[in-house]
């Protein structure tokens, strides 16, 4: 079984912020994690926004709440991500996948998480781990016309 999480729309917690808030998670003051075994999508955005300069129920969301604790942020952007943080957490469904169960995310709009496993997962047989599967689906013309790209986690 796997906890997860899901806010239901990030582009209606934007919307939300005030406008200052918002400008300033458009700005690329933002770390998170450490991305491996990247193919075929570019480098490692580092360090980045949270919001892309798009209008208002456009564009990316990249947010998790742990980079408040792992970006060097002075007060301003903190804040701002820590209201975004709030926001979402208003909105936010819990719920427990099976094995066998699928979750599909457009990451665009809706954020998702996971709760920690357990210890002792070194001892769960590997087909009975939990399996994360991200891919990246282009839309365009040419040829990159709906090519998907894939990253594994265990």
């Amino acid at each position: 079984m796997c906890p997860g999480r899901v806010q239901p729309d990030a582009h209606a917690a934007v919307a939300r912020l005030p406008e200052r808030s918002r400008a300033l998670l458009t700005e690329t003051a933002y770390h998170y994690g450490t991305f491996f075994d990247l193919h075929g999508i570019g480098e490692e955005y580092r360090p980045f926004p949270v919001l892309d300069s798009s209008g208002p129920g456009e564009g990316f969301v990249r947010f998790t709440a742990k980079m408040l604790e792992r970006s060097p942020l002075g007060r301003s952007h903190a804040d701002a991500a820590r209201k975004l943080a709030e926001e979402l957490v208003r909105g936010q469904v819990s719920f427990t996948l099976q094995s066998g169960d699928y979750l599909i995310v457009d990451q665009r709009r809706f954020l998702h998480g996971r709760e920690a496993l357990h210890s002792g997962q070194e001892t769960v047989p590997v087909d009975g781990r939990r399996l994360l599967l991200q891919l990246f689906l282009r839309a365009g013309t040419g040829a990159d016309a709906g090519r998907i790209v894939d990253r594994r986690h265990r």
